[in-house]
């Protein structure tokens, strides 16, 4: 029988789509929900609500709060936590590499192990160097790998995933979406979306 689907919809510069990706897997597999790992790019659609940054950035009391919630739910969750030195980061070349990864399987570990770069190890994932490390680290062909990701075809893909993101009317990070048209937004939401995938 066909599992129930539950999208994940997530950027790399979003502190909590990195506490999603660390619980999502097994949470989905208890509840026999299958997932789908949809990276995309926050910026356009920040731009399309007249927003220039994050908005813990613009609204510095919600970032302090922010980064305190971080280092409480990371300690939690046993996972160490480094708040990096910018914020947020330019993800696009992470999300890029992501999608590259999706349809060979490695999509899922790379995105994780980019998070843990970045939140745990404090790295910029700007940096084509971060990204050839972890893509070294999962033993990944570095060059080979970089090269598809900046090919036409798969800077295209990640470019429709984001406008399919913005016709959902997703507004920010993590977000998961289900089969029957629900929007659950935030890692605080992510329980409640696996028992709705279920549902729908």
């Amino acid at each position: 029988m066909t599992k129930p689907v539950l999208d994940f919809w997530y950027d790399f510069a979003s502190t909590y789509s990195f506490l999603s990706a660390m619980r999502i897997a097994p949470l989905a597999e208890t509840e026999g929900v299958a997932v789908r790992w949809r990276p995309f790019l926050l910026g356009p659609i920040f731009q399309s609500q007249n927003l220039t940054t994050s908005p813990f950035v613009t609204f510095p009391l919600k970032g302090r709060h922010m980064w305190r919630d971080m280092e409480r739910l990371t300690a939690e969750m046993g996972i160490g936590f480094r708040r990096p030195s910018a914020f947020p980061q330019n993800s696009l070349l992470a999300a890029r590499v992501a999608m590259a990864g999706m349809d060979k399987g490695w999509g899922e570990d790379f995105t994780r192990a980019i998070y843990l770069a970045e939140f745990c190890d404090g790295k910029t994932i700007s940096e084509q160097g971060i990204i050839a490390e972890v893509l070294g680290t999962l033993k990944l062909p570095v060059e080979a790998t970089l090269a598809h990701a900046l090919s036409d075809d798969n800077k295209s893909k990640l470019r429709v995933q984001t406008e399919q993101a913005q016709k959902l009317e997703l507004f920010g990070a993590p977000s998961f979406t289900t089969a029957d048209g629900e929007i659950f937004w935030g890692n605080d939401r992510l329980e409640q979306a696996l028992r709705w995938a279920k549902r729908s």
